[in-house]
């Protein structure tokens, strides 16, 4: 009982926690100095969606579980049910097994982005169930549009496959079930846009064909979306996370966004690393879709363009205005288990033998022999 209540006020806690996180600790450690630690990892979780939701992701929009795990659904306009971590990972690996939305202009998306808009995609769109699209973005800045390339993922809306990005301060891979089909390096990526700061991570779907997007999102998603013919849904099985570093939290130590300048409280930057992530891997040349259409969905034209946030609403803010909203943090005393869930941090075990027997018997013969100092 005092357990499932002690969960109970944990998850009210997460939640004010979390409404005041969003509302007052934006902050784009760029050009603002004193912005709020990430909550770190700093271990590896196994989550399955086949046995619910789980506290250490951030819903919003429909999502429902089931036997095969969640489901996030497009009905109409508007929509994008999202699943967002409470904390981040400062490089590691992230793999999701999963079934894209079908549907014309329906994405499905998976993002790793960090508060310096640092970012790691993986995007299927419903009108294609052969490929999935990889991008990536380095503090915001998107000067063109060459970065993403489409890759192979066939019958992706038929079965379940495992997707994986693997980042670290070497390289970023992504894989499509056992086949690696993409790496970046330092010098592969555009000048000063290898990703490299604490990365949140986000899923869910949304309709980049919607009538209300910009002609250029709508062609890139290949849509228009016509939603009498949805619902449209994304299914998620599991996902599975590694961090690669270790401590409590992940702390920017000036405003140049490279990973030697983050600080890992408790714990080290690469204090986690796995020998096989060492060796630099090699893939076929990527697909790149520098033509037309290739513009993803809410980025700006122009040298300060720059993405405003999942899922990438269009806007006219420039690189410095930006902010990204840091999640709530995990309260004193609570953990992240293996599962995925925040529970209480293991204590020792109660020693039944020091129980008074007293308290047994009832607080009024508990409190009579406390009055007159007689103990049995």
């Amino acid at each position: 009982m005092f357990p499932k209540l002690l969960l109970t006020a944990a998850t009210a806690l997460l939640s004010a926690k979390s409404t005041v996180a969003q509302t007052y600790s934006s902050c784009n450690p760029l050009f603002t100095t004193g912005c709020p630690a990430n909550t770190a990892l700093g271990k590896s979780i196994d989550v399955d969606f086949t046995s619910g939701s789980v506290n250490s992701f951030t819903g919003s929009g429909d999502i429902s579980y089931d036997s095969q795990g969640a489901s996030f659904t497009v009905s109409k306009s508007g929509d994008a049910p999202t699943l967002s971590s409470i904390f981040y990972i400062m490089f590691g690996k992230v793999q999701i097994t999963m079934k894209a939305a079908p549907g014309a202009g329906i994405v499905s998306t998976l993002v790793l982005q960090s508060d310096d808009l640092d970012e790691i995609d993986m995007e299927w769109l419903g009108a294609d169930d052969t490929e999935v699209q990889t991008n990536y973005f380095g503090k915001g800045k998107v000067t063109d549009y060459n970065r993403g390339a489409f890759n192979p993922a066939s019958n992706n809306q038929g079965e379940f496959i495992t997707y994986t990005i693997e980042w670290t301060s070497e390289q970023v891979v992504w894989s499509v079930g056992s086949t690696i089909v993409r790496v970046l390096t330092p010098a592969t990526a555009d000048t000063d846009q290898y990703p490299q700061s604490p990365m949140q991570i986000k899923f869910g779907a949304w309709s980049g064909g919607d009538s209300s997007n910009a002609a250029g999102t709508i062609s890139w998603a290949r849509g228009p979306t016509d939603y009498s013919k949805g619902p449209f849904s994304m299914l998620v099985q599991s996902i599975d996370v590694s961090d690669y570093s270790t401590g409590t939290q992940y702390k920017y130590g000036d405003q140049s966004g490279d990973w030697t300048s983050i600080e890992a409280v408790g714990g080290s930057v690469n204090g986690n690393v796995p020998a096989s992530a060492s060796s630099i891997q090699t893939a076929g040349a990527a697909a790149v879709t520098s033509s037309s259409p290739s513009i993803p969905a809410g980025i700006n034209n122009g040298n300060s363009a720059t993405r405003t946030g999942y899922p990438w609403v269009a806007g006219t803010q420039t690189v410095s205005e930006v902010t990204w909203s840091t999640g709530p943090s995990i309260p004193s005393g609570w953990e992240i288990s293996s599962e995925g869930k925040i529970v209480p941090v293991s204590a020792s075990p109660i020693n039944i033998s020091r129980i008074n027997p007293l308290l047994l018997c009832g607080p009024f013969t508990f409190f009579f022999f406390a009055a007159i100092r007689r103990w049995p």
